[in-house]
């Protein structure tokens, strides 16, 4: 399928198109998609089901005049072909290139950075009421997927838009997706909007027909508000939830049909105040693997485009070692049960789900419900473990204060993807965990550093009386069986040596063990230890003997474990880790070499520091 993308001088020509033209172009779009991602890796899936909506948008409204906001942003891939940065999409998520989500030095296009969920519609009632109070003509439009509608800071922005009344677009992305299935509520209620037009068509005709009313119909249209209410009521229970909080409901339309797009921006455009758009679509559409599978295509490496296969080599990763030892868990503990905000399946619990779906609770994009909600289970008898990614794991910050840790509530926290992610940069790297949860009382903290000592921290987690956090990292899992400890939860010493004592959080054990090799080559010996136990701290690997302490850990230098050793022990320390800024994205192995994380400048420092030249 030939995509013809370069014959198109973007984003000039959408305004002269016609609908056939912007259907041609549609399909050259996915064509270069599944080319470009097939190589480089990124977010297909989610890209491949709002090509149309992408191409409608960009033809009805002006940009950057007009402002647009991209949720979450993952699906951002088109309005970056459109807006002149498809001859840099070989450079998408790479060291140095393009970021696979909205970024404002990248493009006068992107209004607004966003990577996490559900922070559309506040950003753009933002830019909306500042838009009024200046006077302006702008529209302002946010893109939302039915995934992030689900999430506490949209319900929050919907309420007070309602009451605002400002001009604001609404174009709702529904594909019954997040990454995985989502559930709640508002999912049932947008199933029963997806499957009927019997409320819009029955609405538009109503007014219709009263308008032709000689001398009656305008004053009889004005009054229709309660009439409206009882026809929405009759058709489904419970109403339509967004024309109750004041904002104008449109839909649903067909997102992956170009006519249905342009009708339903055209008319969303000319609606006066809020206004929420909803278009179907499939999520993957146009290439059958995705369609067929729209979870493992959400985020994918390099593959053949023909096959879908990947072309790496797959290895057990951290997270399928936690989802396996979960269902063994599970199997011997009728208590322990399992929460995931909307990713079961990139979390490893697909597995317990399956047989005991009772006891694993997706609840959608909401982390900090899920943590209010994990411990009432905890109260109730149960034992959660609540499976979140590392970044987003901060949302749900204060609840982990209060309602977890001031409790002192058994609640085991499983962090996936700690320390950087790579290819999704800023918004995705875990980088600050041990920064905010370290301070925590009652919090035990630890870090394994390989498979094992992973299964063993679950099984002294789930069995434990209070709070316990557990960070891994993404990617593949470190089979190696380093300490022979009979399953005891501690800190261990690797290597002795006399020179200096490095100390490594979790994973980072083995570059730790390469650069103590550097220094012995170079007539340094090094005494190398397993950090895994970080609160409370297990400070038996540190001995008043050790000349220089040096820290290294996957997590912001500040605040973190390196500095609670710095202001604890009187030794001399040097900490490691990254720096006080936001690490871009790009290739792992790249990044640690970038900020002095990898064996070689490790040692190298290591050396400076004995000789006093650091």
């Amino acid at each position: 399928m030939s995509n013809h993308i370069d014959e198109y001088k973007l984003p000039e020509d959408i305004k002269s198109m016609d609908q056939n033209s912007l259907e041609l172009l549609s399909t050259g779009i996915r064509a270069f998609l599944i080319d470009t991602i097939s190589k480089t890796g990124g977010h297909l899936a989610s890209n491949l089901g709002v090509v149309e909506i992408s191409v409608g948008l960009h033809k009805v409204f002006d940009f950057p005049k007009d402002k647009l906001i991209w949720d979450v942003g993952h699906q951002s891939y088109i309005h970056k072909i459109l807006t002149g940065r498809a001859d840099k999409f070989d450079t998408l998520r790479q060291n140095g290139g393009i970021s696979g989500f909205p970024k404002r030095a990248e493009s006068k296009y992107d209004v607004y950075d966003t990577g996490h969920s559900s922070t559309s519609i506040s950003a753009a009632m933002g830019l909306a009421v500042a838009r009024d109070l200046n006077k302006g003509d702008e529209e302002v439009i946010a893109v939302i997927g039915d995934g992030a509608m689900t999430g506490g800071p949209s319900f929050e922005a919907l309420n007070n838009l309602g009451s605002l009344g400002s001009k604001l677009i609404i174009v709702l992305n529904d594909n019954g997706m997040s990454i995985s299935e989502i559930n709640g509520g508002l999912s049932e209620h947008l199933s029963k909007l997806r499957t009927s037009s019997e409320y819009q068509n029955t609405k538009n005709s109503i007014k219709k027909a009263i308008t032709k009313i000689p001398d009656l119909g305008k004053p009889l249209s004005k009054g229709l508000s309660r009439f409206k209410r009882a026809v929405k009521y009759a058709i489904f229970s419970g109403g339509v939830i967004f024309e109750e909080l004041g904002i104008t409901y449109l839909g649903p339309f067909d997102g992956n049909n170009m006519a249905d797009v342009l009708k339903g921006l055209n008319q969303a455009k000319n609606a006066p105040g809020p206004v929420l758009v909803h278009f179907i679509t499939k999520k993957g559409k146009g290439y059958k693997q995705a369609e067929k599978n729209p979870d493992k295509f959400h985020g994918i490496g390099a593959f053949d485009k023909e096959t879908g296969v990947a072309l790496s080599k797959s290895q057990i990763s951290y997270s399928e070692v936690f989802g396996k030892k979960m269902f063994e868990l599970a199997n011997k503990k009728e208590n322990l049960v399992a929460l995931t905000a909307a990713m079961c399946t990139a979390t490893g619990l697909d597995r317990m789900k399956e047989k005991f779906p009772e006891r694993v609770f997706d609840v959608g994009i909401a982390e900090a419900h899920a943590n209010i909600f994990a411990a009432g289970l905890a109260l109730g008898g149960m034992h959660p473990v609540v499976a979140i990614y590392s970044s987003f794991l901060q949302r749900a910050y204060d609840e982990i204060i209060e309602d977890v840790c001031l409790q002192n509530i058994p609640v085991t926290i499983a962090i996936d993807r700690a320390g950087i992610v790579g290819a999704d940069g800023e918004t995705h790297h875990g980088i600050f965990d041990l920064s905010y949860l370290l301070p925590l009382p009652n919090m035990t903290v630890l870090a394994p550093c390989d498979a094992g000592e992973l299964e063993k921290m679950l099984e002294f987690a789930v069995s434990k009386d209070a709070p316990v956090a557990i960070r891994y990292p993404r990617g593949n899992a470190d089979m190696t069986k380093h300490f022979d400890d009979n399953g005891e939860i501690k800190n261990n010493v690797v290597s002795e040596g006399k020179d200096v004592n490095i100390i490594a959080v979790g994973t980072m054990l083995n570059t730790a063990v390469k650069a103590a090799g550097i220094l012995k080559e170079q007539g340094t010996k090094a005494k190398v230890c397993s950090a895994s136990v970080l609160k409370p701290f297990d400070d038996s690997i540190i001995s008043a003997d050790d000349k220089l302490v040096v820290t290294l850990e996957d997590n912001l230098i500040r605040g973190g474990f390196g500095e609670y050793i710095s202001a604890n022990y009187p030794n001399k320390v040097v900490n490691l880790g990254w720096p006080d800024k936001f690490i871009e994205h790009g290739d792992c192995e790249y990044l640690y070499k970038k900020y002095g994380l990898d064996a070689e400048a490790i040692a190298e420092r290591i050396r400076r520091e004995l000789e006093g030249k650091a």
